[in-house]
Formats: C-alpha cells, sequence, structure tokens
C-alpha cells in the first residue's frame, strides 16, 4: 500500500516579517492598509508587541550610536556626548516615546465624539501607533547626524494620521481635517514635553563632554 506524501505545513510568518510587511504597507498603500487595519481584531498588548516596541527603538538607537560613532559638529568642533549621558538619553526617549502613543490614543479616544466620530480605545491605539510609522523609520537617519535633516520625512506620519482617523474613529470625512489639526497640535505638545524631560535629565552631565 502506497503512503500518500504529506506536505510540510507552511511556517507561519515571523514577527520581523510582519512589522517589515505592515511598515511597507501603511507607507505604500496607506488607504487600503488602514482599511484592512480596521478590520482586523487587536488588543494593547497586540500592537505594542513587537510593532510598537521594535519601530520606537529605531530613534534612540541611532542617535546613540551615531553620536558614539560620528559625533556632533558644528562650526568646526566635534564632539562625542559621554556614552553614560547617550545611554541614559536613549532608554529614556525609547519609554518616553511608548508613553506619548498611548497618550495620544487616549487624546484621540477622547476627542473623537465632538467630530462626529465613535469612542474606541483599540481603534485609537491603532491609529496612534501605525500613523507614527513613518516618524520612527526617518529616525535611521540618526546613524548619520550629518543626515538628520532627512528625518523631516517622518512628516508624512501626519498624512497617515490624517488617513487613519476617520476610517478607525468614524469620523465624517467633512470633520477629519479639524480632528486631525486638534490630534497634531497634541502630539506636538508631547512632543516638546518629551524633549524638555530627555534634557532636563540629562543635561546635568554636560559638562563632561569631550571634544
Amino acid at each position: 500500500m502506497n503512503e500518500i506524501p504529506t506536505s510540510n505545513p507552511t511556517p507561519p510568518p515571523s514577527p520581523a516579517s510582519g512589522i517589515i510587511e505592515r511598515a511597507k504597507n501603511i507607507i505604500l498603500k496607506p488607504k487600503e492598509t488602514w482599511v484592512a487595519i480596521d478590520a482586523e481584531p487587536a488588543t494593547t498588548q497586540s500592537i505594542y508587541m513587537p510593532y510598537v516596541l521594535v519601530l520606537a527603538a529605531i530613534g534612540p538607537i541611532a542617535q546613540f550610536v551615531g553620536g558614539q560613532v560620528f559625533g556632533y559638529g558644528a562650526f568646526g568642533i566635534n564632539f562625542h556626548p559621554p556614552i553614560g549621558t547617550a545611554l541614559v538619553s536613549a532608554i529614556l526617549s525609547y519609554g518616553l516615546a511608548l508613553a506619548t502613543v498611548f497618550a495620544l490614543a487616549l487624546v484621540i479616544d477622547g476627542l473623537a465624539p465632538n467630530f462626529g466620530g465613535q469612542k474606541n480605545q483599540v481603534q485609537a491605539l491603532k491609529v496612534a501607533a501605525y500613523s507614527a510609522t513613518a516618524g520612527w523609520l526617518a529616525g535611521i537617519f540618526g546613524l548619520i547626524p550629518a543626515l538628520a535633516i532627512l528625518g523631516l520625512l517622518g512628516l508624512y506620519s501626519l498624512y497617515l494620521l490624517y488617513l487613519g482617523l476617520p476610517i478607525l474613529m468614524k469620523v465624517p470625512q467633512d470633520k477629519a481635517m479639524g480632528y486631525t489639526v486638534v490630534v497634531i497640535i497634541v502630539a506636538i505638545v508631547l512632543f516638546l514635553i518629551v524633549g524638555a524631560i530627555v534634557a532636563s535629565l540629562t543635561a546635568p552631565s554636560l559638562p563632561g563632554i569631550s571634544i
């Protein structure tokens, strides 16, 4: 009796491939991807792990490595931040980035009814997390401080936010722009607060900078 050969089951995609695919799609096909994100089940944990945890680390790691390897230059002077200060700054930036995503999601959720939308904390977290993709990816330019200006490409995240808000929070299209503007203002305030916190906690070590 001949045995029927069995084919090996296709292995599930790795977390890394899933992150890459989602990041690529939200950048290149944002409208279609937001529709898919809207329909997929999710929890706070599934959104953060591994997508947010991985992508939010790109900028802090890149800036830490870039500062130590290449240093920062201005007016003909080049300096490398003390490794301890740079490491503390990277860790703080990373931790606060994770917290900022959650805080922004609370704002998105809280404001939704004011613009004709529906409150939904998980959907709001999806918007906050996935719209930040462009900004997180642009953080890679921190590896070479001279190219840091290219980090402005991360502003594409504002467009992703504009597209995602009405789809996931069920906001009428005619109110989407106002909703987006208010959320962007809050995001800028959060960004400034994070920057001020990191600067204030690492500034005492600045006199030890080696030139």
